[in-house]
């Protein structure tokens, strides 16, 4: 799969804008990871790196926005169904 699902994709793409660029800290499934996420400056190229603080896990993908409006999600070694779960279930630390 190289975009979200047309039914998750309002609530990936709100729920990705939540996520600050650079890196931060937050929860996902009761478990506390480090994500990293880096922006183009023309919010073209995206990329997010995130790693489970207590294990192994990890969550990595780059997003691509065409000019034609739609979004290329590139999962690394995973399934794009982990990514779009973590990015809708992931918050921030407070």
């Amino acid at each position: 799969m190289h975009s979200p699902p047309e039914k998750e994709k309002a609530a990936f793409d709100a729920a990705w804008e939540r996520l600050p660029s650079g890196y931060s800290e937050g929860v996902f499934d009761g478990y506390r990871y480090g994500v990293t996420v880096k922006r183009s400056d023309d919010g073209r190229r995206n990329s997010l790196f995130a790693r489970d603080l207590a294990a192994t896990d990890i969550v990595s993908f780059n997003l691509y926005r065409l000019e034609s409006g739609e979004t290329l999600l590139k999962p690394c070694e995973m399934s794009s169904e982990k990514v779009v779960r973590f990015v809708l279930g992931f918050t921030l630390a407070e």
